[in-house]
């Protein structure tokens, strides 16, 4: 079978030839992943692209080969990776430095009780179908793809619920800890 029929065969909905995809280039696409990032991400990587093209397999165009199409694809969700990964390393430094220039034996200072509090109470504040999605995303380390399926609502939807969780959170914990910007 070529790639045009197995393509074809995926959009309209046959899992045997999801199945047969899978066999063919899912190891393939883990090893390339790898050279990008760690080999633990790299397998969640290509098992999300995997249940990406099965979700929207009557949508799905693949201008080039399916071979190029995959590696492409796993290529720019490893940039993206490394990105996402940068971003919180510099947050996290941000964060580190703004802590130590603090004087943390002032007492005017939050305890981590008192700060710990405000967090659990902004939160708690949340619409239960934000906060429910905020918690498995930030707390339980879920993926949207994963959060999605678990909630049974799309992934845009977690994506919105989560950038809404953000603005409401930072709005209420900024007047309390400007810093707490840095940690969402």
């Amino acid at each position: 079978m070529n790639e045009l029929e197995l393509v074809d065969q995926i959009r309209s909905g046959d899992f045997a030839a999801f199945k047969a995809l899978f066999l063919t280039y899912y190891a393939a696409l883990c090893e390339y992943a790898s050279q990008f990032i760690s080999e633990e991400d790299a397998e969640e990587l290509v098992q999300e692209l995997m249940i990406y093209l099965w979700e929207s397999r009557e949508q799905l165009v693949i201008a080039t080969s399916l071979k190029s199409y995959l590696f492409i694809a796993v290529k720019n969700r490893s940039y993206n990776a490394i990105r996402k990964a940068k971003y919180r390393e510099r947050a996290h430094s941000r964060l580190y430095d703004y802590l130590s220039k603090q004087q943390l034996d002032d007492p005017d200072l939050y305890t981590m009780n008192d700060l710990t509090a405000k967090i659990k109470d902004a939160i708690d504040s949340l619409p239960d179908s934000y906060r429910e999605t905020f918690q498995m995303s930030r707390f339980d380390g879920l993926t949207n793809t994963q959060i999605a399926s678990a909630l049974h609502v799309s992934i845009k939807t977690v994506e919105y619920r989560i950038t809404q969780s953000l603005k409401i959170l930072r709005m209420k914990l900024k007047d309390y800890v400007p810093m707490l910007l840095f940690m969402f």
